[in-house]
């Protein structure tokens, strides 16, 4: 089956927006301005480990305090029924519930005008079920090598030899394409494996962070400054640095983050989770 990939792009200043391609996910990434604004933020439901479906909702950079309502929706034939829901005035509220296989998604909404909604995804409530964008089934990826997350490295070397490898297959792919080599830059890196080994340990796949930050959050978290354009490409599943990046070629958005020769900067994380299968992540920067 296909392993899911995720593409995220943005541009400070300029809106862009790509189609999503089967797994894939991409959005614009508005001005600084706007990343610092009052926001709403849903995670897409996912199963826990008791078997519980969980989903939260988030108010992030609100100066006011507002009702934040969140409600857990199974999509079905006709209209799709409210299946829990629940408000709280803390800026941040997470609902769980009973599993029952189906399709799920969450709209969260702070009656200040804030909505959000997170895509749909289809759960098994079996305990080794992972959560997946509708309509792509379960990551089948061939467990690899020892079932913990690499450090992030140190001295003056940047990356492990896997994570160098998916940079060197994509400067190949750019070479291709007339595009500049791209420097592996530490920072990136860090924000790259932080969110790789985030999603391994907390078992989802999302640009979005389960706290509810953003691909440029963690990119600012890791202390990356300046730059006027990014763009993130996530993997899961895929059991080498070649199949990934050729995952990510046969995908139109993620090609496109790729081929951009705009880019010259770029952070590759990876991690595994206790099951050995493998998170992939590359945040692009120009600077």
């Amino acid at each position: 089956m296909r392993r899911p990939i995720g593409v995220f792009a943005g541009l400070i200043g300029l809106a862009a927006l790509c189609a999503p391609i089967g797994a894939a996910e991409a959005a614009a990434q508005s001005s600084a301005e706007a990343q610092a604004s009052c926001r709403v933020n849903v995670a897409k439901p996912s199963l826990t480990n008791a078997l519980k479906i969980k989903s939260f909702a988030t108010r992030r950079n609100c100066d006011d305090s507002a009702l934040l309502r969140i409600r857990i929706k199974r999509a079905v034939p006709g209209p799709d029924p409210v299946v829990k829901s629940g408000a709280s005035k803390d800026g941040r509220i997470t609902l769980t519930l009973a599993c029952k296989p189906g399709t799920y998604y969450a709209v969260a909404t702070d009656y200040r005008g804030g909505t959000a909604k997170s895509r749909a995804v289809r759960l098994t409530c079996t305990p080794d079920s992972t959560p997946t964008p509708t309509p792509t089934g379960t990551p089948t990826g061939t467990p690899t090598g020892t079932p913990t997350a690499p450090p992030p490295s140190s001295g003056g070397t940047v990356g492990t030899a896997e994570e160098n490898e998916v940079l060197r297959l994509t400067n190949a792919e750019r070479a291709k394409g007339g595009c500049q080599p791209l420097k592996h830059d530490p920072q990136l890196r860090a924000a790259a494996f932080g969110h790789s080994d985030d999603m391994a340990k907390q078992g989802y796949f999302d640009h979005t962070s389960k706290d509810g930050r953003s691909f440029m959050d963690r990119i600012r978290a890791a202390g990356f400054s300046g730059g006027n354009a990014f763009a993130e490409n996530i993997a899961f599943g895929q059991p080498s640095p070649a199949s990934v990046v050729q995952g990510w070629m046969n995908s139109a958005g993620h090609r496109a983050n790729i081929m951009n020769c705009r880019y010259n900067l770029i952070g590759v994380g990876v991690a595994k989770n206790s099951q050995g299968r493998i998170y992939w992540t590359q945040d692009f920067a120009a600077k």
